[in-house]
């Protein structure tokens, strides 16, 4: 296996511009949705659309959103202390949760509330207003659109820096203050054009049930995406393992050193964007002394950082593996062989 070395301090380096630019993602998002949405609650409130007005509910929760994921690109780059020996990585996921939860109760709520009570209202149809709305749209899918374009053009960057097309690298969603923005964003785009799609049905009909649909079927998304967001975020937070692609490299390595009789366990844990724990029980051969033991044990922690710098957290625990120990230690790593298998 060749092993690729990268200095710490260039490893820090590369995550700053990383997080500066998502930072400048994030600000884009932000800035496009304050003004949209104060131009759909206007508009929506001029026109009385209640499609209109489930998108200025769904830009006002993104906007909040946007500022929860600011918030976690500073807190999680503090350093470790008595109190979080690990450090603060997890506040990532932490932050990324609360805008899950503000997308499904402002925006998804809000929305269906909205559907709801254009089904049961039985007054007078009015179309004030309502060309106006039509514009405020249109505006606001160009913006949406440009924030869009802006999150895609740094997930095609991690693409690239990660060897992957665009599609894996979609769903690896390494950053989940990008991933979330890039979720809202696409969802804003979807959501403009079913309310211009509600809203003109409406005008061309005169039946309210087009927008109250539009309405309810942007709450549905909103609350799809709300769950997602926050199943994967949720997965991390408890605490989620490596790639099964990469847990198989550490794997091959450590079985090929000599030193090494064998592998009973590998458990790893992600703590942040660029730290994880890694927890290995191994075997070794007979003959070596306490010392050599010593030596072999910084040897192989010092070429794993060396090899994965991710990987920063690494405890190898010498013990003698029993014949128990040995069948489960195989049955495992076949499963990790498939599982790797099955995912390429």
């Amino acid at each position: 296996m060749s092993v690729r070395r990268e200095q710490p301090g260039r490893r820090a380096e590369g995550r700053r511009r990383e997080d500066r630019k998502t930072r400048a993602t994030v600000l884009v998002a932000l800035a496009a949705n304050l003004v949209i949405a104060v131009a759909k609650t206007v508009g929506g409130l001029f026109a009385g659309s209640p499609a209109l007005l489930s998108e200025a509910a769904h830009s006002v929760a993104d906007s909040l959103n946007e500022v929860f994921l600011l918030a976690s690109l500073g807190r999680s780059r503090r350093a470790p202390d008595a109190e979080h020996p690990f450090g603060y990585g997890k506040e990532r996921f932490f932050w990324s949760l609360l805008a899950a939860v503000g997308i499904f109760v402002m925006g998804g709520c809000f929305s269906f509330y909205q559907g709801l009570s254009a089904l049961s209202s039985g007054g007078p149809e009015s179309y004030r207003g309502y060309l106006v709305g039509l514009a405020v749209l249109g505006v606001a899918l160009l913006a949406e659109g440009s924030s869009l374009a802006k999150a895609l053009h740094q997930v095609r960057g991690h693409a690239r820096l990660h060897g992957r097309k665009m599609l894996p690298q979609l769903r690896a969603g390494d950053d989940p203050a990008l991933r979330t923005v890039l979720a809202e964003d696409s969802t804003a785009c979807l959501g403009v054009l079913l309310a211009i799609a509600g809203m003109s049905l409406h005008m061309i009909t005169g039946e309210v049930v087009y927008e109250a649909v539009a309405s309810l079927l942007i709450g549905a998304l909103l609350v799809y995406v709300a769950y997602r967001l926050g199943k994967d975020t949720r997965d991390r937070l408890i605490g989620e393992a490596l790639d099964p692609a990469l847990r198989q490299e550490i794997h091959h390595f450590l079985d090929e050193q000599p030193e090494i009789d064998t592998v009973t366990a590998l458990l790893t844990m992600r703590l942040g964007m660029d730290s994880t724990l890694v927890a290995v029980r191994v075997d070794l051969v007979g003959g070596l002394d306490s010392e050599e033991v010593e030596e072999v044990s910084e040897r192989i922690k010092a070429a794993m950082e060396a090899a994965w710098p991710v990987v920063d957290q690494i405890f190898l625990d010498i013990t003698e593996a029993s014949d128990e120990d040995r069948v489960q230690a195989r049955r495992d790593r076949r499963a990790l062989d498939r599982t790797v298998e099955d995912s390429g």
